[in-house]
């Protein structure tokens, strides 16, 4: 791993848009993140912890038919929530992406796994994302174009989010592994604390590339207090410019989860519904000799990009916490330590 990508974002993988829609304020803290592939990935999905809310996951199992997924949505909302990825569908279906099954141009079936966290606290209750969210952020992901930067904090999924007794949001980041990308984006909301309540020093900060992260300068008076047997879920995905198999993708899932578990603590709860999907763009083969399946090469190819999820996706989810700010009484990690 030779550092982050030009953006240290999941855009740094080519052929992956990022869009984001959300309410804050006058009853709202809400939202939606799309995470657009408009070329096709290949996906696959790990999911963790006791209270999941999730669509679309079982087609992503390498036995089932479908090998590609054209977006993944993650959004706030709880199991209501998971209408946005309606709206994200028949826009992709309006621009005629998606799993063809006619011989028209129109006549296709989007596929979008999507996953959603609890943040129906934080907001009036009704208040919650739907259809019209889903499509938004696609449009705003099809405006922003490949390469975009992300914002990160308190946006789309990450706009009512909290992990543990800080503020959560939404991070993102990006490592180079020879000459594949390797992303994360992440939706921060455990149960679980993301820095160490003695010293204010994120659990993964240790991951971050020079200058990265840097340390809070001094413990404040008044730390906020956890709220026990919540309700949560962090959700995200990673993505990579390789060429993979869904059972390879699924590897990568897996490792992510990984670094989810670096980030937080404790993780993946029975109060927590922590997924995390993988996408591969197939935009260079994985290794240069693209071996055959099961090759020692390629396995040990597969294996840095693994290991390269994980400290992504852990990285990810700091920029998630040290981006929030603070929402009505649940602080942000900057007014609490002090920003980094």
């Amino acid at each position: 791993m030779s550092g982050p990508g030009p953006r240290n974002a999941i855009t740094d993988v080519a052929g992956v848009l990022v869009g984001q829609h959300h309410r804050l304020g006058d009853g709202w803290a809400t939202g939606t993140t799309v995470v657009l592939v408009p070329d096709g990935a290949v996906g696959a999905v790990d999911g963790r912890g006791g209270a999941p809310g999730t669509r679309e996951t079982d087609l992503l199992d390498p036995a089932n038919l479908v090998q590609q997924v054209q977006a993944v949505c993650l959004s706030g909302g709880s199991a209501y929530g998971l209408a946005a990825a309606d709206g994200v569908m028949r826009w992709l279906g309006e621009h005629n992406l998606g799993f063809r099954v006619g011989a028209r141009p129109h006549e296709v079936v989007p596929i979008v796994p999507a996953a959603v966290l609890f943040d129906l606290p934080m907001s009036e209750w009704g208040n919650r994302p739907d259809a019209e969210f889903g499509r938004a952020a696609c449009q705003a992901a099809f405006d922003a174009g490949p390469g975009a930067q992300v914002e990160q904090g308190c946006v789309g999924a990450g706009t009512g989010a909290r992990t543990g007794s800080l503020k959560g949001g939404v991070g993102t980041a990006s490592v180079l592994v020879g000459e594949h990308t390797v992303g994360a984006l992440a939706a921060v909301n455990a149960v679980g604390e993301a820095a160490d309540p003695a010293t204010g020093r994120p659990w993964a900060a240790d991951l971050g590339f020079d200058g990265e992260f840097a340390l809070p300068s001094a413990r404040p008076a008044d730390l906020p207090q956890a709220k026990e047997s919540r309700l949560n879920t962090t959700i995200g995905v990673v993505a990579v410019d390789a060429e993979l198999t869904k059972a390879e993708c699924r590897r990568l899932a897996m490792a992510a989860q990984d670094g989810l578990a670096r980030a937080v603590r404790p993780a993946h709860s029975m109060f927590d519904g922590d997924t995390v999907f993988a996408l591969a763009t197939g935009a260079r083969p994985l290794t240069e000799a693209a071996g055959v399946i099961g090759d020692p090469t390629r396995a040990a190819a597969l294996d840095r990009l693994c290991a390269a999820a994980a400290d992504a996706f852990a990285r990810a989810m700091v920029h998630g916490l040290l981006a929030a700010t603070t929402v009505g009484e649940v602080r942000a990690y900057r007014d609490v330590w002090g920003q980094l």
